[in-house]
Parts: structure tokens; C-alpha cells; sequence
């Protein structure tokens, strides 16, 4: 089985920013199919464009933008690209920076496809602050990596202990239809359970109000779909469920930290 060394993935490589223990690494994937494989370092996988299959020994992924892998160190894993233009955003931590930081990698085990939109935002401004800051990135890397991983932590302490079973419906509800009008009563009939006590009860397990979840799942939506840069601005913030591009912008960089357009921009950015 091929085993790849530091900042080594399948495909074309953009940019590479070696910094202290951490590898930064923008790829285009060029090879049609990928056999089984493992990487020398743990990292995280963030697709900026295009789609691509990722199996291990559990699961296979169907990735498509802003979807975020993470991989354990000498985790088998096989890649199958579809045709078109596919983009990978890596980032890759050495064993000896969790050891320097004091840090535990007990909760990173296998592969995971992680789903918490408040993680996906962290990612994003890595790969920003990455093409601004260049070489220079590293305290920004260092900083926001340990917010991720915090963040991951309390997720899959989490799933040690059992979620009532309305959390998953409601957010599967929620991902589902991030386009459409929820109303509060419609989810705790569905669920049936008093609208006040879903309202109270919603932060506690996806650490937000209800209205703030929704605006991360409309502009994580409106991510993926800037990427592919087949719909205007305007088209993108109705098919979110924003009722105008003024809103859709406004509620854009409230959770994104700026508006569409500079973050396309960047994105145009190899």
C-alpha cells in the first residue's frame, strides 16, 4: 500500500506553506481513481470545488463543496474523482505538535466526515487567512487549528452519550430544507415536543439558538454553491432562503467574516 510523505497528496499542487508542525497544501485532483492509500501525518481533507468519492475500511463519503474529511495518520483510504475540475484544500498536523501544545489526539481516531457548520467556518477562514497572509499564516494556523479541534472534542464526546432522538431529526430536518420556511411550531409537532422546550432545549445540543443554526446552514449551502459559479449572487441568496441579496450578503459575512464576493475572490486564487 503507498504510503505518502509529508505534504505529498495525489494531483496537481498549487501552493504548499510547510510551518511549525503544520502542512498547508492546495491541490487539484487530476487522477480519475486513487487505490488504497495512507498518509505518514494525520490531517484534514476541505473540498473548495468539484466532487470527489472517498472510501475507507467503514464508509464511503460523496464529497462535493465544503465538504471536511479528517484522516488519522496511516488511515486506508481509496479516491474516485468524477469528471470535472476538483480542488482540495489540506491540512496536515506532525504527531510532535500535539506533543508541544500538550495536546491529546485521543478523539481523532479513523476517518471522520465532519458535519458542524461552526467547524466547516473555521476551515474556510484557515484557507483564507492562508492565500493573505501566505508564509506568514502561522500564528493564524496555530490559533484556529486548536479551535477546530476543541470543537471536534466536545462533538465526539458528544456522540459518547446518546442525543435524544429529536436532535437528529430536527437536524436532518433543518439540512434538508434550508431553503424553505420553518416555523418553530412545525418542528415541535414533527417532533412532538412543546415549541418552548425545543427552544430551550436547541442550544444546549447544537450550541446556538435555532435561528442562528439555520443562518450557518443557509450560508454554508451559499458556499457550495459560490464555488461552482454557475448562479448569480442573486439567484444563490433565494435558493438559500435569503429574502434578498442585501440580506444574503449582510447575513454572509456576519457568519463568514466577509461578503460573497471577497470570498470568491479568493477562491479564484491558485
Amino acid at each position: 500500500m503507498k504510503h505518502l510523505q509529508k505534504g505529498t497528496f495525489y494531483g496537481q499542487t498549487n501552493e504548499t506553506i510547510i510551518l511549525d508542525g503544520i502542512t498547508l497544501t492546495d491541490t487539484v485532483y487530476t487522477h480519475s481513481k486513487v487505490d488504497w492509500h495512507y498518509h505518514e501525518n494525520a490531517y484534514f481533507t476541505f473540498i473548495l470545488e468539484g466532487n470527489v468519492v472517498e472510501g475507507n475500511k467503514k464508509e464511503v463519503y460523496n464529497c462535493s463543496p465544503g465538504s471536511l474529511l479528517f484522516h488519522n495518520w496511516q488511515e486506508p483510504h481509496y479516491n474516485i474523482k468524477p469528471d470535472g475540475f476538483t480542488r482540495g484544500f489540506h491540512l496536515e498536523i506532525e504527531k510532535n505538535w500535539f506533543e508541544t501544545l500538550s495536546l491529546s489526539d485521543d478523539n481523532l481516531q479513523g476517518s471522520i466526515n465532519i458535519l458542524k457548520p461552526e467547524i466547516k467556518f473555521l476551515m474556510y477562514k484557515v484557507f483564507r487567512a492562508a492565500k493573505i497572509e501566505g508564509p506568514a499564516v502561522d500564528f493564524s494556523t496555530q490559533t484556529l487549528l486548536i479551535e477546530i479541534l476543541s470543537k471536534l472534542d466536545i462533538h465526539n464526546n458528544s456522540l459518547l452519550y446518546k442525543n435524544p432522538k429529536w436532535v437528529t431529526i430536527i437536524d436532518e430536518i433543518l439540512h434538508d430544507q434550508i431553503g424553505d420556511t420553518i416555523t418553530l411550531d412545525y418542528l415541535s409537532q414533527i417532533v412532538g415536543i412543546h415549541p418552548v422546550h425545543l427552544s430551550r432545549d436547541f442550544s444546549k445540543y447544537f450550541h446556538c439558538t435555532l435561528s442562528e443554526y439555520r443562518r450557518k446552514l443557509k450560508v454554508e449551502k451559499a458556499l457550495s454553491l459560490l464555488s461552482l459559479q454557475k448562479q448569480s449572487l442573486t439567484e444563490i441568496a433565494y435558493e438559500c432562503g435569503f429574502s434578498d441579496q442585501s440580506h444574503f450578503t449582510r447575513c454572509f459575512k456576519e457568519v463568514n467574516g466577509l461578503n460573497p464576493s471577497a470570498h470568491l475572490k479568493l477562491l479564484l486564487m491558485k
